[in-house]
């Protein structure tokens, strides 16, 4: 697939193109292109995609690598920023991406016909040169990607909750086997009376 493939697939999820697919895209396509793999496939899960925001980026990221969150291939640590980190899984190798500082002002020098930012960046993040719009950094994941991705098969129940844990995301706190949102909390808090009452409960096992 070439990049004009890539792009139409990317907007196809969406009602119009703009610049963040196009980097999303560019991205993916810079990595695959490091590691020599295929162009949208991922073969074997290969390669994992931890990228650090969602929204359009992320839709350009996933067409050009073949990286899924259903394959348990992407990932999102929400830091608010256009970047990545790509994974070779057969080597343990990890490079992030991210898009140059000046990398808008960079645009517009290559689309100086057109006035408007949002549509010179639209037009110059499809033709300029990699090394005008990225930095490309060997880095070491502080947690190993063995672990990220777990093995199959793995569940335990929440002694607190009940609930099925997968993927060894369980933790492990005086003895007992808990949940992250039973051990630390989460990204929601209950409000019927009994699973507050279960919260409370929770609390006192906190780690």
């Amino acid at each position: 697939m070439n990049l004009q493939s890539l792009l139409i697939h990317s907007s196809s999820r969406h009602d119009h193109l703009c610049p963040r697919q196009v980097l999303g895209v560019r991205m993916g396509l810079l990595a695959v292109n490091i590691f020599e793999l295929p162009v949208g496939e991922n073969p074997n899960k290969r390669l994992l995609t931890i990228l650090e925001s969602d929204g359009c980026f992320a839709d350009g990221v996933d067409v050009a690598t073949g990286c899924t969150v259903g394959h348990r291939t992407l990932r999102v640590e929400d830091y608010g920023k256009v970047a990545a980190t790509f994974v070779d899984t057969s080597t343990g190798r990890a490079i992030r991406i991210a898009p140059r500082l000046d990398v808008r002002a960079r645009a517009c020098s290559f689309a100086h016909a057109e006035s408007r930012h949002y549509f010179a960046q639209l037009q110059a993040y499809q033709t300029m040169p990699d090394e005008e719009m990225f930095t490309v950094q060997e880095v070491l994941l502080t947690t190993p990607f063995e672990q990220i991705v777990s093995r199959p098969g793995m569940r335990v129940n929440c002694d607190v909750c009940g609930e099925e844990i997968m993927n060894e995301r369980e933790v492990h706190c005086n003895r007992l086997t808990l949940c992250h949102i039973c051990a630390e909390g989460g990204y929601y808090q209950p409000v019927a009376q009994d699973s507050v009452l279960m919260h409370n409960t929770v609390l006192s096992y906190t780690c």
